[in-house]
């Protein structure tokens, strides 16, 4: 394949229409990392040649592909384990129990990519509280990546994957070795509800809920779009909710409504009281 110059901003456009993530100017090597192997497979003597095909393109399934391909996936199991051990020892049994007259809990891991973050507190779940019935607990994870949640809804991670975060003792008792990769077990995968989601959209489908997961995602966002998001959380999140954004991102500056809470394994984010 031959290394010519492309329009990287053609690129850049079309994953913040799809996405609304932001690609900065000096991420053009994104690109050759991750367009090569779909160029050449298509047979296009270059990225270059690519890039100009999907131009003169209506929009299709190669444009859905270059977005997903030009997206940040990176995800792990337990990734910075503190809101996990949060969400066990301090989290979900308190609301567990002033949930206790209600349907069932809430959760939602917004922005899932491939389903580790999810399984982890799915698996987790299991572990601490093993005697409550699933229809109290409510699991959904959401992407806008179809192609991202198709490999989350399978459930099958390589030894590479598994061994990012994932305890051996976890490994050993919710996944079944294939081949050289890992199939996590019925019982786990079935405790999670996959949708189809981009943030950038309207919510609907969403019920309120008690507890987002929103981690490592607004530092892909521009000012404006994470502003929109945080707004759309306040209505899709309890009064008493919570919600966790990553080690480097804050509510601050970007929406009052929002107030950092430090708990005793993490911090967390809830909505302050009205009166």
């Amino acid at each position: 394949m031959t290394n010519q110059p492309f329009d990287f901003e053609y690129l850049r456009k079309l994953v913040y229409k799809q996405s609304g993530v932001v690609l900065e100017s000096d991420k053009d090597y994104l690109v050759t990392l991750h367009l090569g192997r779909i160029a050449s497979e298509l047979q296009f003597e270059s990225i270059a040649a690519f890039i100009e095909h999907l131009k003169k393109s209506p929009f299709n399934h190669l444009h859905i592909q270059t977005t997903d391909a030009l997206v940040n996936r990176e995800t792990s199991f337990f990734r910075d384990r503190h809101p996990f051990e949060s969400l066990q020892s301090t989290i979900l049994p308190s609301l567990i129990q002033s949930r206790s007259s209600q349907r069932s809990i809430n959760i939602w891991s917004a922005a899932c990519s491939t389903g580790q973050e999810p399984y982890s507190i799915a698996m987790l779940i299991r572990e601490t509280f093993p005697d409550l019935k699933t229809g109290r607990i409510r699991l959904i994870a959401s992407d806008f990546s179809q192609i991202a949640l198709d490999r989350a809804q399978q459930g099958q991670y390589t030894n590479l994957e598994i061994s990012r975060g994932l305890p051996t003792a976890l490994r050993d008792r919710y996944f079944r070795p294939i081949g050289q990769s890992w199939q996590i077990v019925d019982e786990i995968r079935q405790m999670v509800e996959f949708q189809q989601l981009n943030l950038i959209h309207p919510w609907t489908a969403l019920p309120k809920m008690d507890i987002i997961f929103l981690r490592n995602v607004l530092i892909y966002f521009n000012l404006e779009t994470k502003r929109s998001i945080l707004n759309k959380i306040q209505h899709h999140l309890q009064e008493d909710g919570y919600l966790f954004l990553g080690s480097g991102e804050t509510t601050l500056h970007l929406d009052p409504r929002f107030q950092a809470i430090q708990g005793k394994m993490s911090l967390y984010h809830q909505l302050r009281s009205a009166t």
